[in-house]
């Protein structure tokens, strides 16, 4: 049997020494082959599988492999949904916390992490982030990644981020000019996901307690209206926004800001010169910052895995400072472990610091099951309102009516 100080030595969780205490060999425990998937990309995908080499390296002697399988993302959600109730697919996936409800709800997809969650794993993890891997109470996955909008300029049209919405708004028009293709501010502001981060700042939420949809709460409209503002009054924002549009305009220095998240940084022409900050605080919403949607990615366990010991450990390492140094700094993720922020080499990287000063305002996106039956009738609501069809009030309040709808639907068919 192995010496249970350099096992323990190596960072793995009393639970495992403790079945060695049973005297259960590392050989029997860890003699297994563990199959992730994931949905990364390249520099991402390269340095996730370098730290699954890490593990490996470490748990050699133990008998242990975990093997990856990248999973397009369109269609991962549905593998997920499909293969692992059935006992099969992956004993690990990572995915972000929007359907963990859902996969909850549904049943045999993910093991709860309860009995395995110990005191120094949770305390090396940022505040905040364990609520998104929970649901009713009890804890489903280790937050692994997060991901959020912020605000992204062209220093050579601005050179000084505004802090404020007023200083926004002086800033933007200063820039736009439409009959030239030139605005000041460019973001996908129909898109509930990035509208999310007014309307978090005005006090507006998709549920009240219970979980209760409240898409129509006088806070959310009263969002909707700033946006009108600036797109209608203001005349900063361009019509219709695609993903095409706001990357061409902010290569073409046609675009002075844009808000959005790191996958946007890629998209950006070397030729330009740019820069990262929070998002403004809002002069209309008492100071209160702007609040965009906190995406975190969990590593969970499928419920189906033989090996679920041995997963656990996985999960467990790859929250670590050691794994987390490696998806930063080479991966450019944005990981969970707050000790990782302390590296020199971290804390001056202006991307992971930028997004990291975000995090601080921003708000972990609904876990609930029936955040799915959101988003259709909530985009097409939006829609309507930009195009000027229908009134804040009339397309929310039918938006609302829609979930309802599909909630009740959802709750009988249990």
């Amino acid at each position: 049997m192995q010496n249970l100080k350099s096992f323990a030595g190596r960072g793995f969780s009393a639970i495992a020494v403790a079945v060695l205490l049973l005297g259960v060999t590392t050989q029997s425990l860890f003699a297994a082959e563990l199959i992730v998937w994931h949905a990364y990309r390249g520099g991402e995908k390269a340095a996730f599988e370098k730290t699954v080499g890490m593990f490996n390296q470490q748990v050699a002697a133990g008998g242990v492999t975990v093997r990856t399988l990248a999973v397009p993302y369109d269609a991962y959600a549905d593998k997920i949904t499909a293969a692992v109730p059935r006992g099969k697919g992956p004993d690990i996936f990572i995915y972000a916390q929007d359907r963990l409800g859902g996969w909850i709800e549904g049943g045999k997809t993910i093991e709860s992490i309860d009995f395995y969650l110990e005191d120094e794993t949770v305390d090396a993890i940022l505040p905040g982030m364990l609520d998104a891997m929970t649901y009713r109470d009890t804890v489903y996955g280790l937050p692994l990644n997060y991901k959020s909008i912020a605000m992204i300029y062209n220093k050579a049209l601005v050179k000084s981020p505004p802090k404020t919405s007023t200083e926004l708004v002086s800033v933007a028009k200063k820039l736009t000019n439409p009959g030239s293709g030139k605005f000041g501010l460019v973001y996908a502001y129909s898109d509930y996901y990035y509208h999310a981060a007014l309307m978090n700042a005005f006090g507006g939420r998709v549920f009240d307690p219970g979980p209760t949809p409240v898409i129509d709460a006088p806070e959310n409209i009263q969002a909707i209206k700033q946006m009108l503002k600036w797109y209608k009054e203001d005349g900063i924002l361009p019509a219709d926004p695609s993903t095409a549009l706001i990357t061409a305009l902010f290569n073409e220095g046609n675009a002075g800001i844009v808000f959005s998240g790191p996958w946007f940084l890629g998209e950006i022409a070397d030729s330009v010169d740019y820069g990262l900050a929070v998002l403004p605080t809002l002069d209309e919403a008492n100071g209160e910052p702007m609040r965009p949607w906190l995406t975190i990615e969990g590593i969970y366990i499928s419920q189906g895995s033989k090996n679920k010991d041995a997963a656990y450990e996985f999960a467990r390492f790859m929250v670590s400072e050691e794994a987390g140094l490696v998806l930063a700094l080479e991966g450019g993720q944005l990981h969970t472990n707050r000790a990782v922020y302390e590296n020199d080499k971290v804390a001056k990287d202006p991307v992971l610091s930028a997004f990291r000063a975000q995090y601080e305002t921003a708000v972990p996106m609904p876990n609930y099951a029936e955040m799915t039956l959101m988003w259709s009738p909530v985009t097409t609501a939006m829609n309507k309102i930009v195009k000027g069809a229908s009134t804040p009030e009339a397309a929310m309040g039918e938006a609302q009516k829609g979930v309802m709808e599909g909630l009740a639907a959802l709750r009988k068919g249990r």
